[in-house]
C-alpha cells in the first residue's frame, strides 16, 4: 500500500518537457466537469486535468519535492471483476525520486459511499497489489486541507519560471545556514542576493516552512537537514 515516507530529488532547472499522450482523451466534453489545463514546471507542459479536484491535486504534487515528475491518465488497464476484466484508466501516475511509482485515483467523499464505486476500487487496489504497484485513492478531506492547500498555491505561484540548480541552493545555504530559522521575509531578502527565489527552495526540498498555518513575511522558515524529510506529505 501506499507510503507515507517519502524520499526525493529535485530536477534542478526547468526541464525541456515531458511528450505525453493521455490514455483517455476526451473527444466531446460533455456534463458540467471543468476540464482545464494547469502549466507545470515541473513536467515542463500543460498538464490536463478533469475537474477541480483534480487541479488542486496537481498543486499537491507540483509543489512536493519528493514527486519528480507526474502524468494525468498515463495508460490504461484491464483488472478482474467477477468473471470479466473490466478496463481502467487512473487519473495520474506518479513518479517518486525513489523511481517508487504511485498510482493516484481521485474521488469525492460522496462517491465512495456508493457501494459499486468501493467495489470498483477495492478491485483495482487489489490487482494494483497484485502488481507489485502502489494504488492510492485521494479525496477532498486530503487534497484539500486549509490553509496547507492555500499556501501551496501560493509557493506555487511565487516559485518563478526558472528553478536554480542544486549547486546554486548548496552554495548559498552553506554561506547563510548559521542564519536559520529565520522569518520568510529575511530568507527571502538573504537569498536575492543569490538570484534565489525563497518559494524555489520550498520546492526543491531545501527549505522548510509552517503549512499548518497562514503564510505571512513573518513565518519560521528553516533549513531541511535530513534527506529523508519533507515540509509536508500528499497523504
Amino acid at each position: 500500500m501506499f507510503k507515507n515516507a517519502w524520499a526525493g530529488d529535485w530536477n534542478g532547472r526547468l526541464p525541456a518537457g515531458d511528450t505525453h499522450q493521455r490514455a483517455r482523451e476526451v473527444v466531446r466534453p460533455t456534463g458540467t466537469i471543468m476540464r482545464g489545463k494547469f502549466p507545470s514546471r515541473k513536467n515542463g507542459r500543460m498538464v490536463d486535468h478533469e475537474g477541480l479536484l483534480e487541479r488542486d491535486a496537481i498543486i499537491l504534487f507540483e509543489a512536493s519535492h519528493l514527486v519528480k515528475r507526474y502524468r494525468e491518465q498515463p495508460t490504461s488497464i484491464c483488472y478482474p471483476d467477477g468473471g470479466g476484466l473490466r478496463r481502467y484508466t487512473p487519473d495520474f501516475e506518479l513518479v517518486l525520486g525513489t523511481g517508487e511509482v504511485v498510482i493516484i485515483e481521485v474521488k469525492h467523499t460522496g462517491s465512495l459511499a456508493h457501494e459499486n464505486v468501493r467495489h470498483k476500487l477495492n478491485s483495482i487496489e487489489k490487482h494494483y497489489q497484485e502488481l507489485g504497484a502502489n494504488f492510492l485513492v485521494m479525496t477532498e478531506k486530503v487534497i484539500r486541507q486549509e490553509p496547507r492547500l492555500s499556501n501551496l498555491r501560493q509557493i506555487c505561484a511565487g516559485a518563478g519560471r526558472i528553478w536554480p540548480t542544486s549547486a546554486a541552493i548548496q552554495n548559498a545555504l552553506s554561506i547563510y545556514h548559521q542564519h536559520f530559522p529565520t522569518t520568510l521575509y529575511h530568507a527571502n531578502h538573504m537569498l536575492q542576493q543569490y538570484d534565489l527565489n525563497v518559494y524555489c527552495l520550498f520546492v526543491s526540498g531545501a527549505l522548510s516552512i509552517d503549512l499548518t498555518r497562514p503564510i505571512t513575511s513573518e513565518t519560521t522558515v528553516d533549513i531541511i537537514k535530513e534527506n529523508d524529510h519533507a515540509y509536508f506529505w500528499l497523504a
